[in-house]
């Protein structure tokens, strides 16, 4: 249940592609999430990729710190604020977590955007659901 397994991530190179392409993206700082709809296999709704710009962070151990935070955040609340919402309305996503803040954000800051990111994210498919 809490746990972020290899299937999770999204390493398909078609799949990326195919997202960064015809997906649909908002903004919620320090996040930029981008998302599609896609058929996934059905033990796991959803494969997300997660990125931080070697622009803004030079030293790579800043970009890991904050890779592993947003992780962590999102391993703790998925079931919760999304995997539940995606196995009830049976719906595949694949999404990429985009970081454009300017600094290194705490853990706490990080955990409530992300968990705001997903509310929002059920919300837009919710809508085109109903």
């Amino acid at each position: 249940m809490y746990s972020f397994r290899k299937e999770e991530r999204l390493c398909n190179k078609r799949l990326l592609d195919k997202l960064f392409h015809n997906g649909s993206s908002f903004l919620l700082y320090p996040f930029r999430i981008v998302h599609l709809s896609e058929a996934l296999p059905a033990e796991i709704p959803s494969q997300v990729v997660i990125g931080v710009p070697k622009r803004k962070f030079k030293r790579a151990v800043d970009r890991n710190l904050i890779k592993r935070r947003i992780r962590e955040a999102f391993r703790l609340n998925k079931e919760e604020y999304l995997y539940t919402f995606l196995r009830q309305h049976n719906v595949g996503l694949i999404f990429s977590i985009n970081f454009v803040g300017k600094e290194i954000g705490d853990y706490a800051f990080l955990e409530k955007k992300l968990i705001a990111a997903m509310k929002q994210l059920t919300k837009s498919y919710d809508k085109d659901i109903d």
